[in-house]
């Protein structure tokens, strides 16, 4: 049985703590009706885990999807609510930082298919001004993809995806929201936090710029390219890039839940917003964290990295190497995912937070995969759900005995 070690692991995806929090004000709870459970497969020892997880945390709507060997065991919604909509195993959830293995994914795409090198500088591609840090000159397409580009919020205490809108509007004299393009004018007036490739530091705003490249390059639009290069030829058609406005939500997409509302960052009214819907610009976040998902498509895309197919062997084998140059004991950040060596296999995993959302997608070492997607994040403490599920998922695995010998996916359109 496996050790709690994916339990310490980074916490890539969480944007937060609860010390960054603004004074938020509380708004009602609804109290859970009754359990209720859709979709395909029977594996008891998950079921009995998403259903007392849930539960003690008073989470409305999750859904889970196990693979083994390549195959579709389990697609499951998860209810503790019977109300506004039944999550599905298609149901769409905010993918949150497990948007990123998607963005790497297309970047390894147009450096296999000879469009775009590793080692090319991102400053000149994009047309960034490195005025104020000549260092941003040296930033590369493989430092983004690597977290090493020289931006560290914990050094800095900003973040420039997060609630930072306001600090660029008035330094710029722009009006809310803020874009892409605002951003990264203003980032460009500051200085680095160390000189690129030296360390790791986890970059939401790196892989922000990696989605700009990525519309440079092909001149497509950040989204469709994904869609037409990297989701379509595995069949994958139901995701999708998310929506700030909760008037926008999709036809499919869950309903987002946290306790607390602020001021929203989409105007200048200072209008108090629920923390889902507003107190963050998710069209911003496109490549690092705007994407939905449902369970079953993600577990399908963790496919692309068992065998050569969408990507050769060499790209994936790069994707998951250590970086170079840089001290790491245990884990280490590859492109685009956390890696652990097993022996000679590898753990892979991501996760992802924000207020409404919590994610974990895994790769085991053994062939066995899952991504799990919650429609609440920890407010009060500030982590995501996720850090806590991500053992007793592994513990389920082990329980257990007999796994079925079909696949779910084509059941799904996979």
């Amino acid at each position: 049985m496996l050790t709690r070690r994916d339990s310490l692991r980074l916490l890539a995806g969480t944007v937060m703590g609860a010390a960054a929090l603004p004074a938020r004000s509380a708004i009602a709870a609804d109290t859970p009706p009754p359990w209720t459970v859709t979709g395909s497969g029977s594996l008891p020892p998950f079921d009995d885990l998403m259903r007392s997880f849930m539960e003690s945390r008073s989470i409305p709507y999750a859904s889970l999807a196990v693979v083994r060997q390549g195959k579709l065991m389990l697609a499951r919604g998860y209810n503790s609510t019977s109300g506004p909509v039944l999550a599905q195993p298609t149901s769409l959830f905010r993918l949150a930082s497990v948007s990123k293995p998607v963005t790497a994914t297309a970047i390894m795409k147009l450096v296999q298919d000879g469009r775009l090198s590793l080692s090319a500088t991102v400053a000149p591609m994009l047309g960034l001004s490195t005025a104020a840090d000549s260092r941003l000159g040296n930033v590369t397409v493989r430092h983004l993809l690597q977290h090493l580009g020289g931006w560290d919020r914990s050094v800095s205490g900003f973040d420039p995806m997060y609630r930072e809108d306001s600090t660029i509007s008035s330094a710029l004299q722009v009006s809310l929201p803020v874009t892409q393009a605002n951003i990264m004018d203003y980032v460009s007036t500051r200085t680095l936090d160390f000189d690129p490739g030296l360390r790791y530091a986890y970059s939401n705003y790196g892989y922000m710029l990696l989605g700009k490249v990525i519309e440079t390059v092909t001149g497509l639009p950040y989204a469709t390219y994904v869609r037409q290069n990297v989701l379509s030829p595995v069949k994958i058609t139901r995701m999708a890039q998310g929506r700030t406005a909760q008037s926008l939500r999709r036809s499919t997409e869950v309903p987002y839940y946290s306790p607390y509302s602020d001021t929203t960052v989409m105007d200048d009214s200072g209008a108090q917003v629920p923390l889902p819907y507003g107190t963050f610009n998710l069209e911003n976040m496109a490549a690092h964290g705007a994407w939905l998902s449902s369970a079953v498509d993600m577990a399908k895309f963790t496919t692309i990295f068992d065998a050569p197919g969408l990507l050769t062997s060499s790209t994936i084998g790069q994707m998951f190497a250590p970086p170079d140059g840089v001290p790491w004991s245990g884990s280490y950040y590859g492109m685009g995912w956390s890696v652990r060596p097993i022996g000679s296999a590898l753990n892979t995993w991501h996760d992802g937070a924000y207020p409404g959302t919590s994610t974990l997608m895994v790769r085991r070492y053994d062939g066995l995969s899952w991504i799990v997607l919650f429609n609440r994040w920890d407010d009060a403490l500030g982590q995501n759900y996720t850090a806590d599920i991500d053992y007793p998922l592994h513990v389920a695995a082990d329980r257990v005995t007999s796994w079925p010998n079909t696949d779910l996916f084509p059941s799904y359109g996979l």
